[in-house]
């Protein structure tokens, strides 16, 4: 039987995969681990009834685990990782926190409209102890098999990436090389290029947040 998941359909292309992060997040861990899932692509501005019934607070990704509905991509990646331990991505709980501060960080920075604000040294700071922690302990956050942190932060780099390229012209400075070499090192697994958004996709994601 295929796990069921509900994933964020692309704006304006509801039978094409969306920009979601989370629910990105959610797919790797289950193609990393090679389970066969069956997805669902959900419009989020014009949500399904039976997800609504399932799943009233009406966010993505949700995953279904024995005939019960389940949220939230914390509790979602953990209990895959209870339920099928092999390979495991349990990452040690000295590194589970590694680059946790990268997205909002982003995020802030995207958003911004004053130079000012001390928000683009704040992703360079995050980026650089990211950079730090990969130059002694890379190439993946736990070393050389990948963990369930590299998961969780490979999509947030890649809408980092495309995000404040576009909107900013903004990349992450060519200093970073351990940075720019995790990001290829991610972006070129196989279970990232079949679960991640066209870049259009990503861009329109963002455009009314930055546009706000």
């Amino acid at each position: 039987m295929a796990v069921e998941i509900c994933v964020k359909a692309a704006a304006g292309a509801p039978d094409i995969l969306g920009d979601c992060p989370f629910s990105q997040r959610v797919q790797l861990t289950l193609e990393e681990k090679k389970v066969h899932y069956k997805l669902h692509l959900i419009n989020t501005d014009d949500k399904p009834q039976w997800f609504l019934e399932v799943n009233p607070e009406g966010k993505v990704p949700v995953i279904k685990f024995d005939d019960k509905w389940i949220a939230d991509s914390d509790v979602i990646v953990g209990i895959i990782e209870e339920k099928y331990p092999n390979p495991s991505l349990s990452p040690p709980t000295e590194v589970s926190s590694v680059g946790s501060k990268v997205f909002p960080s982003f995020v802030k920075f995207l958003k911004s409209k004053d130079s000012t604000d001390g928000s683009e040294q704040a992703l360079i700071d995050e980026l650089k102890a990211l950079d730090e922690h990969l130059s002694t302990k890379g190439p993946y956050v736990n070393g050389e098999n990948i963990c369930a942190v590299d998961l969780s932060l490979a999509p947030k780099l890649y809408h980092l990436d495309v995000a404040l390229g576009h909107f900013k012209k903004w990349s992450v400075p060519e200093s970073l090389t351990h940075v720019h070499n995790y990001m290829k090192l991610l972006f070129s697994r196989e279970s990232f290029q079949k679960t991640k958004a066209a870049k259009e996709f990503v861009i329109a994601g963002w455009a009314p947040k930055v546009n706000a």
